[in-house]
């Protein structure tokens, strides 16, 4: 099958899509929504004035009013490969009363991207990997590398473990070598550690650094994010949201946003300001349905950037 090159874009993501079923205390029934990494990331950056586009293998159960919502928001959905004889990756995602904590459940997972399922010519101002289910290699990766003026990654796909039932754990043990290919690294706090073998947050980060990662930024939940860059050390506080209706997503939307204004040569520390706002807007909304407007990520984001609050 001859692929057709995509356009460069600011941000391209790559990861599996995935159909989520999303059980809220708040909801009798569960909700099912588009979801996966390249969901928030794509829509925040586009909701930016962004161009993006995604890479992605679907099976034939793959709505096609999803890839209609999408190719109606401007995202560039030719790096997508359809597979009709497979499944999409499904999760079951359940949360705790006060949204604090969540289980996970893969109830059917596409193929891997492979380096056949890569466009021809594939360039973009950054380009961010972002595994839900253990579906990008090294050597997918490796490649993906040349492709790109900054590779961002989020490991939080390839730690993942699954049991008969679907059960995620963690953690699976990932390629480091991965991060010797790394601009900018994103995770949770519980992520970092799982991958450094660090529990102490700074040690964690500096084991990231030493792989040669220049950027590194740590998802904190309420309490913000942690971003390390240029031998220094910031508490990005988390923005005000109006009320949190579904935590699905933020922190990919915190990366979607920083990423999209990093493209445009912005300081880091304003990047993780857009993100913080971004993830406080996406939570006030039920999977990605809810980004607000332009306007006031950017208000957000000023609000919290006047803080400039360093460690």
């Amino acid at each position: 099958m001859d692929l057709v090159p995509l356009p460069v874009s600011d941000v391209t993501v790559v990861g599996h899509f995935s159909i989520d079923s999303i059980i809220l205390p708040s909801r009798p029934h569960p909700f099912v929504i588009l979801g996966g990494s390249v969901t928030y990331v794509s829509l925040v950056t586009k909701r930016l004035d962004g161009t993006v586009s995604i890479i992605s293998k679907v099976g034939g159960d793959f709505p096609e009013a999803y890839m209609w919502w999408l190719g109606q928001e401007g995202i560039d959905l030719s790096g997508v490969v359809r597979l009709e004889t497979e499944l999409t990756t499904r999760f079951e995602v359940g949360y705790s009363e006060d949204l604090s904590s969540r289980t996970l459940r893969l109830k059917s997972r596409a193929s891997p991207i492979n380096l056949s399922d890569l466009p021809n010519s594939l360039r973009a101002r950054a380009i961010h990997i972002a595994p839900i289910a253990g579906e990008i290699s090294y050597e997918v990766v490796e490649h993906l590398k040349h492709c790109a003026d900054v590779l961002s990654f989020d490991p939080q796909g390839s730690l993942r473990s699954f049991d008969e039932a679907g059960n995620v754990t963690c953690c699976s043990p990932v390629d480091k070598r991965l991060l010797s290919l790394v601009d900018v690294y994103k995770s949770s706090q519980d992520e970092i550690s799982a991958l450094t073998g660090q529990s102490d947050l700074n040690s964690a980060i500096r084991a990231v650094h030493d792989f040669g990662v220049e950027t590194v930024l740590v998802t904190l939940g309420v309490k913000g994010a942690v971003l390390s860059v240029e031998n220094a050390l910031y508490h990005v506080p988390a923005c005000d949201s109006v009320t949190v209706v579904d935590p699905t997503g933020a922190g990919d939307v915190f990366i979607g946003g920083f990423l999209t204004e990093y493209t445009r040569e912005k300081d880091s520390l304003w990047c993780a300001c857009v993100g913080s706002a971004a993830a406080s807007i996406v939570v006030e909304g039920i999977g990605p349905t809810f980004l607000g407007e332009k306007e006031e990520i950017y208000r957000r984001a000023r609000s919290v950037y006047e803080k400039e609050i360093k460690q």
